[in-house]
């Protein structure tokens, strides 16, 4: 704190014009001299001499010559013009030089004429203090004056920002950022009237309508929007605002995510496409959360997923007695399992991973009979389009077959609830991943709805379709954050694309919520608003970024936005509904489906021929049943359009 304070004093110092800096310098050098006669006298004759007034004249006369020789020498030998925190060996080099002109001309007089009076080897000490005392005064300098010049010249270099939001949170970020070397905060916007004008820990308070204006003027770089508590809506509406003045915006997350305390350069995140949906989630029903969780033992498969990690953070969060994750990929369970590790130290919740494939029967049947589940999520799946769209064989493997070993054993166990993590691409399928978890779909709601005597049907049997959520594996969002950082090009597959988007946290609360409700062979289906024109979300992601648009009308934009085609299997515009009858539920977000399916007995003698299809390694017999078994499925073939498919 204290070296903070020495380096603000010089501040003043390096503001003053250039002229004067010479000419304090000059005084300074003077000072010197005066100085460093005085104490060569003294090393000379051991007592202090009075600078003044008789009989101590002589060491005024010492003083005179120093100062004839010295100022004159230091002007000529560009003492005054060197920028003493920028010297470099040569003007080092004529500096000494000059000193060793000044140690002649004064040793001469001093020394070898003599002046009466004054003793001789003050000619020899004086030179060499003063050579001293101007070198050190130099290197003090350049410390004191460099190191705060240095400082200024990065803080003016340093990218200008304005914060939104003149609240507590807005203050906090100003305060952590003030000594930041990642930008540098030169006022606030804020929608309150009686704040605009005014300033705010000593910057102005701009208003958001004049906004381009301040960035034309001031080369504002980014916004920083300080708003934690308003709503996704309102946070959309601001974003639209601050898109015409073409400037880059990070964000604070929202009042719930921000621990307690000050806020920190560290909270600032990119800006999500979350921030971009329009609508917020809606509370939770704490009851149902915990219904199916709570004190009971639950197993999620595919556990190091995108959606099976966040239904496992969410179930760990509610306080299960145990919590089993079960995944085939090593890396991703081991992540799962650290990351639970940790949040879990404080809880008496019992972890447990377990390695293995879904379609392992016997593995399967032994986990459940040992472990016991009280509810089980199957959220293993091979889910992205075009993998599986080449890879059918072992597509449906797991994604079918799969979920029936599973549900088997699950159903064997006496589990109470199975809940199957499905997707929009299930309805009216134009790819063999979406057919694959509709006929997924369709062995539960036939397992469910067996009414034999043998048929073991105590296990609750639902399913939760869903479409996109953001910051899945194969996400466009981290996808287009970094074609944007890399100068792009951004790529679509078609102009026309749209999707439905939702937040993993949201989803997997809802799924939770979802299963909750299951009285057995339910399809849910969660209200994920309105769909978004995914070219839209590159343009808008573009100009958050600060950047613009390339294209006919803008030749000399930043980044170009490029239509690649559509992918193999993939659609232009996604459901969630095949029938159009969904029925209410008590929570406004889920919607329960009426979906026709096979009974079991015939189910099962087509799912037997599908097997061994598959074991013949037979695709185009696949896709033929695949054809006879799911309800709309039309695989996407050139020049012909299902669904907007091509």
């Amino acid at each position: 704190m204290a070296e903070k304070k020495v380096f603000n004093l010089s501040n003043p110092v390096l503001a003053l014009p250039r002229p004067l800096k010479r000419v304090v310098v000059v005084l300074l050098d003077a000072i010197l001299c005066v100085l460093t006669v005085w104490t060569a006298f003294f090393l000379r004759l051991d007592e202090w001499v009075p600078l003044y007034g008789d009989p101590f004249w002589r060491a005024d006369l010492a003083i005179g010559v120093s100062l004839l020789f010295a100022l004159p020498l230091f002007i000529t030998h560009g003492f005054y013009r060197v920028i003493f925190r920028h010297a470099n060996t040569i003007a080092i080099s004529f500096m000494m030089r000059a000193f060793v002109f000044y140690a002649l001309a004064f040793g001469l007089v001093i020394s070898v004429i003599g002046i009466s009076g004054v003793p001789r080897t003050v000619g020899i000490i004086q030179p060499i203090l003063l050579l001293l005392a101007v070198g050190l005064s130099r290197a003090m300098a350049a410390y004191w004056l460099g190191g705060a010049y240095r400082n200024i010249l990065e803080r003016l270099n340093l990218p200008k920002v304005l914060v939104y939001g003149g609240g507590v949170a807005g203050r906090q970020l100003l305060n952590a950022m003030t000594n930041s070397h990642e930008m540098r905060v030169v006022g606030f916007l804020d929608d309150d009237p009686r704040l605009q004008g005014q300033t705010l820990n000593g910057l102005r308070v701009y208003k958001p309508a004049d906004l381009a204006k301040i960035v034309s003027e001031k080369s504002i770089s980014t916004v920083l929007l300080a708003l934690p508590s308003i709503s996704r809506h309102r946070r959309n509406e601001i974003l639209s605002e601050i898109k015409a003045a073409k400037v880059a915006v990070r964000t604070l997350p929202s009042v719930t995510d921000l621990a307690q305390g000050k806020v920190t350069v560290s909270d600032l995140r990119e800006l999500d496409i979350e921030d971009l949906l329009g609508r917020d989630p809606v509370p939770p029903n704490h009851d149902l959360l915990g219904k199916t969780i709570a004190n009971k033992v639950v197993l999620v498969t595919g556990a190091g997923g995108s959606i099976g990690s966040e239904l496992c953070r969410q179930i760990a969060a509610i306080g299960p007695n145990k919590l089993v994750l079960f995944e085939q990929s090593e890396h991703a369970l081991y992540q799962i399992h650290a990351e639970l590790e940790q949040r879990l130290e404080t809880q008496a919740t019992e972890l447990i991973a377990l390695l293995g494939s879904v379609q392992d029967k016997h593995h399967m049947t032994e986990v459940m009979t040992t472990i016991k589940p009280d509810t089980v999520y199957h959220a293993a799946a091979y889910k992205h389009v075009p993998l599986v769209e080449h890879n059918p064989t072992e597509g449906l493997k797991n994604n079918v077959f799969g979920t029936l070993t599973t549900a088997q054993a699950a159903m064997a166990a006496g589990v109470t609830d199975f809940v199957l993590i499905s997707t929009d691409k299930a309805v009216r399928p134009t790819n063999v991943m979406g057919a694959s978890k509709r006929l997924a779909e369709m062995v539960l709601q036939a397992l469910a709805a067996q009414t034999t005597p043998s048929a073991n049907t105590n296990t609750r049997l639902s399913m939760v379709r869903f479409g996109n959520v953001l910051g899945s594996s194969g996400s466009v969002v981290p996808k287009f954050r970094q074609q944007i950082r890399d100068g792009g090009p951004v790529t679509v597959t078609h102009a026309e694309v749209t999707r439905y988007f939702m937040t993993i946290p949201e989803a997997a609360q809802l799924v939770i919520q979802a299963g909750a409700m299951a009285k057995g062979g339910d399809v849910y289906v969660l209200d994920m608003g309105e769909p978004i024109m995914i070219f839209d979300l590159a343009k808008r992601m573009i100009e958050l970024s600060g950047l613009t648009l390339r294209d006919q009308d803008n030749p000399t934009g930043d980044i170009e936005i490029q239509v690649t085609g559509l992918r193999p299997g993939e659609k232009l515009y996604e459901e969630l509904l095949i029938g159009d009858n969904p029925q209410t539920t008590t929570h406004p977000r889920i919607m329960r489906a009426s979906e026709e399916f096979l009974t079991w007995p015939m189910l099962q003698d087509k799912l037997e021929t599908l097997q061994q299809q598959l074991a013949d390694a037979d695709p185009p017999a696949v896709k033929q049943m695949l054809q006879k078994l799911v309800s709309g499925y039309a695989p996407a073939t050139s020049g012909n359009k299902t669904n907007g498919a091509n």
